[in-house]
């Protein structure tokens, strides 16, 4: 953990709502005058689009998801060198052509040549200098595991997140969202996105859920619309249409204000002592009204370190 050099992990699977998240953070470093480091979580893939589909062919139970298509060990590098120094090592998935342009130009720009392409990766460089926090969204900002595999196990990313946020809707949720972006975005059938689902449940049991039992605060979003039957529903619940159950591993960790909270969001209420609900609608709000104490106290306490 790090005074001087706060690392902050947003995580989520695709489609549960971390851009809410995302978002909820650039209102508060806008208002707050915070420079961050902004790391997204593909770029600690371990392999490009081609390798992907070349290994998934062959290995049925090749995912995203797990520690084979991904470089763990370097994302516990960069989080543990920025929370001692301020700084350490990143780079760009490009998803796509136009990301692919501005990266080899931004690149060429500062002396570099790059010539990658859609579906692979910009070199790796130093973060940026002198920022005040490490922004991390993806898929695995607070994976463990302790089995001592020097390539596929033996990390704790988790160890060196000093704020960790979880963003899961309920699995029902998460498949419609996901059925219906991979049809409407990339053109797969549900049925394709179905077997996507199945391929990589092993390595979502494994590597994905554990992660929402040692984040700090989790945010997760329950449908109030009958969801029983994921893979025949074509419409997502809309927002209105759910609520959202926020909860607090340890609420006096951030002195969390639960009456302020109540006041200041309708129709919102306690289930457990740890946990409140507000309307899906609301979900920023919240958001915003909860983290931005806790952003402005680890600023505070970076300048006193």
């Amino acid at each position: 953990m790090s005074q001087k050099h706060p690392v902050i992990a947003v995580t989520g699977s695709s489609g549960a709502g971390t851009t809410f998240v995302k978002r909820a953070f650039e209102h508060i470093f806008f208002r707050e005058k915070i420079t961050a480091t902004v790391v997204e979580g593909d770029s600690f893939h371990g392999v490009t689009r081609t390798e992907f589909k070349q290994r998934s062919a062959v290995e049925p139970n090749f995912s995203h998801f797990g520690p084979e298509a991904n470089d763990f060990h370097a994302l516990e590098a960069l989080f543990k060198s920025y929370g001692e120094t301020g700084s350490g090592k990143k780079r760009y998935y490009l998803h796509n052509d136009a990301e692919a342009v501005h990266h080899v130009q931004r690149l060429a720009n500062k002396g570099v040549t790059c010539t990658a392409g859609s579906g692979d990766f910009t070199p790796w460089e130093e973060t940026e200098a002198n920022t005040d926090i490490l922004f991390y969204e993806g898929l695995h900002g607070l994976v463990q595991d302790t089995t001592g595999d020097k390539k596929y196990g033996g990390y704790d990313v988790a160890k060196y997140v000093d704020l960790g946020i979880g963003v899961v809707p309920s699995v029902n949720l998460e498949w419609i969202q996901k059925i219906s972006r991979d049809h409407k975005e990339r053109g797969y059938s549900p049925e394709a996105t179905v077997d996507t689902i199945m391929r990589r449940m092993p390595d979502y049991i494994t590597h994905i859920t554990p992660q929402f039992s040692r984040t700090h605060i989790n945010f997760q979003r329950v449908p109030t619309v009958d969801t029983s039957n994921p893979f025949i529903a074509r419409d997502i619940p809309s927002p209105d249409e759910s609520f959202v159950i926020i909860r607090f591993a340890d609420p006096k960790l951030f002195n969390v204000d639960f009456p302020f909270l109540l006041s200041m969001i309708h129709d919102s209420f306690m289930s457990r002592r740890n946990s409140i609900v507000v309307p899906g609608g609301k979900m920023v709000l919240a958001m915003e009204l909860i983290l931005n104490p806790i952003i402005h106290e680890m600023i505070e306490m970076k300048k006193k370190a």
